[in-house]
């Protein structure tokens, strides 16, 4: 009698079926959001004694030498900008934003653009300053929050269900 194991993307957990019989091309629906039919898991019996703690966490592996390659690049170009220049700013944190996976706050935002269009600074930060000691400068973006769900491990559903 099989126990089979079926992951749902929505939830983000797997889940255990217990069949009388071998049953390989049934496929339930999740039994917590009812929505997705589940995707079959291919059950773990043994595991790597190797694993480091970057596996165990279930991090998305990183290419390193990318990373180095783009934080070089943003270093490189924070050293050369014109510190007189807003419009040179604005363009680094542009950058810097969009290669972390961040938006801006509406009030962060505003201030970048009156940057682009080359405005004082000191300006800026008088005109803004409250709006931007309230709010919170950077939020992911909705596609990044999406991801960091799938970053971790799924859950595991302990409840045995029938296939």
């Amino acid at each position: 009698m099989p126990i089979y194991e079926f992951y749902c993307p929505e939830c983000h957990m797997i889940f255990n079926f217990f069949s009388r019989k071998v049953n390989t091309d049934k496929i339930p629906i999740c039994p917590r959001c009812k929505k997705v039919k589940l995707q079959r898991k291919m059950s773990i019996f043994a595991t790597s004694r190797n694993l480091n703690e970057e596996d165990e966490a279930g991090l998305p592996d990183i290419d390193e030498s990318q990373l180095e390659k783009a934080m070089g690049m943003l270093e490189k170009e924070a050293s050369n900008i014109n510190e007189e220049d807003p419009k040179q700013a604005a363009k680094l944190i542009r950058r810097l934003t969009d290669m972390m996976g961040l938006r801006l706050g509406p009030g962060m935002e505003e201030a970048i653009r009156r940057l682009e269009k080359g405005e004082d600074p000191e300006k800026i930060e008088e005109e803004l300053g409250d709006v931007l000691e309230e709010e919170e400068p950077f939020q992911l973006k909705e596609k990044v929050k999406g991801l960091l769900k799938y970053s971790r491990p799924p859950e595991v559903d302990e409840t045995l269900y029938e296939l």
